[in-house]
């Protein structure tokens, strides 16, 4: 599904360059479930947003269903982005004054999709998360966990094959963490392919590989014998 071959992503500070990912070449198959992991800093959310193609490499190759990320133009990467991925964040992205309901069609309204083919999708979808009787609620009226089931709704409103999480139990209990994750196994078991950057142990060890960063480069790359 999504190949990269001795990646590299720099960014210029001032007089320097900050070296976040130093030659990466891994490969996330079709169907996967895996977690990346590392301490700060050691470049777990660069290496997710080259995998979603919301950055380009600095060099090397990103290939995504055969086709080079580095080389695209923005319109044919935001393309790509729209219709392959569903992408989930620790900080949720929800407008403040919308409602459950017109977060979730956003994708659908960027994707040309009639209004009301898509508010029948994303009814769908909040059912499908549990949220059909918070439809109409904003993100004020909403507790943590209820918001990002929101974000993962919203994410799920194109069917993507791809669902990209960047820590997206980060500022969640518990209780609510155990199920958030429910959640993305069973969207995976759906035939999703799942990637989570998570900084907690417990939740790496759920999920079928676990691709350990360090310093911008690869320190382990394991198949979990749980989930």
């Amino acid at each position: 599904m999504i190949e990269l071959r001795n990646v590299t992503k720099d960014y210029p500070m001032g007089e320097l360059v900050y070296h976040a990912l130093r030659g990466i070449s891994v490969s996330v198959r079709e169907h996967e479930f895996a977690a990346i992991t590392g301490p700060s800093g050691s470049g777990k959310s660069t290496l997710l947003h080259i995998l979603g193609a919301l950055h380009r490499p600095t060099s090397g190759e990103a290939v995504f269903d055969g086709d080079n990320l580095a080389t695209m133009s923005r319109e044919a990467l935001a393309k790509i982005r729209n219709e392959k991925i569903g992408f989930i964040f620790q900080q949720f992205f929800l407008l403040p004054r919308a409602t459950a309901l017109a977060n979730v069609e956003l994708p659908l309204a960027y994707a040309g999709v009639p209004r009301k083919k898509r508010t029948e999708i994303a009814k769908a979808c909040l059912d499908r998360v549990g949220l059909a009787d918070h439809a109409h609620h904003r993100p004020t009226q909403l507790s943590g966990g209820q918001s990002q089931r929101v974000a993962i709704a919203r994410g799920l409103a194109n069917s993507p094959r791809l669902i990209l999480g960047d820590e997206p139990t980060g500022n969640l209990d518990s209780h609510t963490t155990q199920e958030i994750m429910a959640l993305f196994h069973s969207l995976h078991a759906e035939g999703r392919t799942v990637v989570l950057v998570t900084h907690e142990q417990e939740i790496a060890q759920v999920t079928k590989r676990e691709i350990v960063l360090r310093d911008g480069l690869i320190a382990e790359d394991t198949t979990n014998g749980t989930s």
